[in-house]
């Protein structure tokens, strides 16, 4: 055994190792992306590790693992298993042999997602197992025992840490790395694996006599717990259940829920042991509805009534002040929050300096200037504060909100912008169905050749595995054009005459035209240490227009009625090019 100050994905990591994963597969998406990261560069067990195209075949290959034999582990963020849910569902028809576990990280106040869904609802929907940690430690322990409950049970285990479990740190117990390697062998067995109609009504009927089975198997670990102290309980799970136990009272009876299905007879016995009931729980009101199913006539409050938010993510002093309000412990031990530092300036999320996003979108503006930008999932998102970004769903989204935009009758131009990673994700569908259905809108690949939001990490468009294997490339323009695409450029960001003609081109063409903005992202260039040289301005020459200032660029400051370029600058040179003066110009190369 060993004891390290750990990320909570560091321990998860660990902890698939420790259990003997075989394959792990996943899609970079915070708060889940470490987890591959770690695991792709460790040398302390052999196995399959790949960052996957989208969600959905990660899982699916996962899964075929299991149905070998092996421990697979499938990764995603909540969102993620949105693309996964097809398989999802039927996986719980089929089952396994190996141990598969499905990590579905939430993200409770959306601190960098577009919804706060919550996995514990696909888990009831699909009728699987879901363990629902309340700290690292416990999260490394139940990501290793959910890989058994699969083996068990037959089926695929969901396991939803959420982003305070996966981006905090602590100690934790780490066990030895598991030598044991499965083989894997496919039996064919066509009755389990074909869901054909007939097949499926049986599997189906199966899995609902399972269920009992589920419960039991939940209910024997021990992770759904309760001390009974008083006549009042808290019912807590998740990371709420860790910040109850900072501040309950010892008379104050405390229901720690770890895990899914609750055994509702269980939960009837103890909750009827009480005059009324307090719940906690991030995301959906689950547990609060299953305790408002067995409580009878004891009074129930929650998420329902009010007494805890619908929305966003718990703290320990958000869980204080509500005891507080419930009458439950003194206000005096709510914590005070830290006086804030007054008129400090807003610092919203901007792209880095020298991104080619920032000069893609500028060109887009100035040619399209009325146009309709609907857009993606990935850094270039923050082009919504550079009014290049009309539209943002859900990944691959920007290419068929456009198409519909385009077919509505709306006169103006469509442009759509979509990162090379996520266009491989879900884009190509949408860009096939765009030319196939005769669609009029220019889409802009942004291609910084890495999936950069989530860290960095490699796609089919880099030439290199998870592991670092050479691999093919994929070419986004052969991709483009076999979809049915006739224009199709390819341009630097860093090039702005040439970017601005290519769009003009592009609106004058009818029908769907591609251009595929190319630039590697500024932060791997720079740690590829490629250095372009760095531009300043010349004050002699600078007539204070803002012109440089407006782009938006965080190299850019503004002094004095005259414009100063910073340390940021990495050298892309687009300042110097729209100076209207002549005023900028590269300075020393470094």
């Amino acid at each position: 055994m060993e004891r390290r100050y750990s990320l909570g994905n560091e321990a998860i990591a660990h902890a698939a190792l420790e259990a003997g994963a075989d394959l792990v597969a996943g899609y970079p998406g915070t708060p889940s992306s470490e987890v591959i990261d770690i695991l792709r560069v460790q040398k302390d067990r052999e196995l399959h590790v790949e960052w996957s195209v989208n969600e959905k075949v990660a899982f699916e290959n996962a899964l075929a693992a299991a149905w070998c034999g092996q421990r697979a582990l499938a990764t995603m963020k909540h969102v993620g298993l949105n693309v996964a849910a097809d398989p999802l569902m039927t996986s719980a028809y089929t089952g396994v042999t190996g141990g598969f576990v499905i990590m579905s990280a939430d993200d409770p106040f959306a601190h960098s997602s577009q919804n706060e869904q919550d996995s514990r609802c696909y888990a009831k929907f699909a009728q699987l197992p879901c363990l629902d940690p309340a700290s690292v430690q416990e999260a490394h322990d139940m990501l290793i025992d959910a890989f058994a409950l699969s083996e068990s049970l037959g089926i695929p285990v969901i396991f939803r840490p959420t982003t305070r479990i996966c981006h905090s740190r602590s100690d934790v117990t780490f066990g030895p790395v598991s030598s044991d390697h499965r083989k894997g062998e496919f039996r064919r067995d066509p009755r389990q694996y074909v869901v054909i109609p007939a097949h499926t009504r049986i599997l189906h009927r199966k899995l609902d006599e399972k269920q009992p089975l589920v419960v039991k198997a939940i209910a024997d670990r021990g992770y759904n717990r309760a001390e009974i102290r008083g006549k009042t309980a808290v019912v807590a799970g998740g990371i709420a259940a860790a910040y109850v136990q900072e501040y309950l009272p010892p008379s104050v009876s405390f229901v720690k829920i770890g895990a899914y299905p609750i055994d509702p007879s269980w939960l009837k016995d103890v909750i009827r042991k009480h005059d009324r009931v307090l719940v906690f729980e991030e995301g959906d009101p689950i547990i609060e509805e299953q305790v408002l199913q067995v409580a009878g006539t004891v009074p129930v409050r929650g998420k329902k009534t009010g007494s805890v938010p619908l929305e966003g993510e718990f703290s320990p002093a958000v869980v204080a002040s509500i005891l507080a309000k419930e009458g439950l412990i003194p206000q005096d031990a709510v914590p005070v929050p830290g006086k804030s530092v007054p008129d400090l300036p807003p610092r919203p999320p901007i792209l880095c300096a020298g991104c080619m996003h920032r000069a893609t979108f500028h060109a887009m503006k100035r040619v399209f200037r009325d146009g309709i930008f609907p857009s993606d999932i990935g850094c270039y998102t923050l082009g919504l504060q550079l009014g290049a970004v009309d539209t943002t769903i859900c990944m691959g989204a920007s290419l068929t909100v456009g198409s519909g935009i385009s077919h509505s009758g709306e006169p103006r131009d469509v442009v759509c912008t979509i990162g090379d990673s996520t266009f491989l994700h879900t884009g190509i569908p949408g860009l096939m169905n765009a030319v196939y259905n005769g669609a009029r809108m220019t889409v802009v690949i942004l291609d910084n050749r890495i999936t950069a939001m989530t860290g960095h990490q490699p796609n089919p468009g880099t030439g290199e595995t998870a592991t670092g294997e050479p691999s093919p490339p994929v070419s986004l323009e052969a991709i483009c054009r076999a979809c049915g695409v006739t224009f199709v450029e390819t341009i630097s960001p860093h090039d702005l005459p040439t970017m601005l003609d290519v769009m003009k081109r592009a609106k004058a063409t009818d029908g769907v035209k591609v251009i595929i903005a190319r630039q590697t992202c500024v932060i791997t260039a720079r740690k590829a240490g490629i250095r372009r040289g760095v531009y300043a301005v010349d004050p002699e020459v600078c007539t204070g227009c803002e012109t440089c200032v407006k782009f938006g660029c965080p190299a850019i400051e503004f002094r004095d009625e005259k414009a100063v370029i910073t340390g940021l600058c990495s050298g892309c040179g687009i300042c110097a090019q729209i100076c209207p003066s002549g005023a900028i110009g590269k300075e020393v190369k470094r």
